[in-house]
């Protein structure tokens, strides 16, 4: 199937590792030219190299901290002067600082706000009025399953993804007749570094074997296993093109099932 993103441009957000280097992998594979940013341009550089080698499409790389409005609006505007065009956003970022309810400190909620909260709205912001100038545009913001269940010590990831939500639904609400769609994908549980760093850690704190914490965390999820970050990316591409003509201001799991959630 040709998703249609052939030529068109996509900014990855956290493009060089884990959720956001497989979401570039997808669109790449469709013929997207990229821009990809992160904090460490090390990684960046090997991530373009690899994606150009592999699908054959510009990539265009922009070291900085997504946390920062200057920072977003430089990576912004160096697209913009670089490709012309601004077609497809993909907003992902780090996980916030843990925390419980009752006692996260101030700092804490103004770190996990400006991760999980103003960067999706500052990078949306800033990308629209380009997407408007093109008469198309596609933004996708990575969320996580807190949205649907809470998180145990993750009360920062829950209380700012749902404030994503309810920015990404008005947001479509808004420019829905401009051609922008706008949706979140919730991952679960998926075999990122980051995610085999969480079972390493975990593994040292209990005694336990990496390999029987992955057994038994698979054992909750009804298919069985745990997700391939490739999952995620293939969906993102889906709802990055123009193939998806009618989805938006939609949060779809991608859990294998394990949010037990009806709605």
């Amino acid at each position: 199937m040709d998703l249609g993103l052939r030529g068109r441009v996509a900014i990855v957000g956290g493009g060089s590792k884990g959720l956001g280097r497989a979401c570039a992998d997808s669109l790449a594979q469709e013929g997207a030219n990229l821009v990809i940013c992160s904090r460490n341009a090390d990684d960046l550089d090997r991530a373009a190299a690899e994606i150009r080698d592999t699908a054959g499409v510009d990539v265009l790389t922009v070291p900085g901290d997504l946390t920062l409005l200057e920072d977003i609006q430089t990576l912004v505007r160096r697209t913009v002067e670089h490709f012309g065009r601004l077609d497809v956003l993909v907003n992902n970022s780090g996980g916030p600082p843990a925390g419980r309810a009752a006692d996260t400190t101030e700092e804490v909620w103004h770190q996990a706000i400006d991760m999980a909260l103003l960067f999706f709205i500052r990078m949306s912001r800033e990308s629209v009025p380009h997407m408007k100038n093109g008469g198309w545009g596609r933004i996708v913001n990575i969320l996580a399953s807190s949205v649907f269940q809470p998180i145990d010590n993750l009360v920062t990831s829950g209380v700012t993804r749902m404030g994503a939500v309810a920015y990404a639904k008005s947001l479509s609400d808004e420019v829905g007749r401009d051609n922008i769609l706008v949706n979140n994908v919730a991952p679960g549980y998926l075999l990122t570094g980051r995610m085999m760093h969480i079972f390493e850690t975990r593994s040292q704190d209990t005694g336990a074997k990496v390999e029987d914490l992955l057994q038994a965390q698979s054992a909750t999820i009804p298919v069985g296993r745990l997700g391939r970050p490739e999952e995620l990316g293939d969906l993102v591409a889906f709802l990055s093109s123009e193939k998806n003509s009618y989805t938006t201001g939609s949060t779809i799991l991608v859990d294998g099932g394990v949010v037990r959630s009806v709605m």
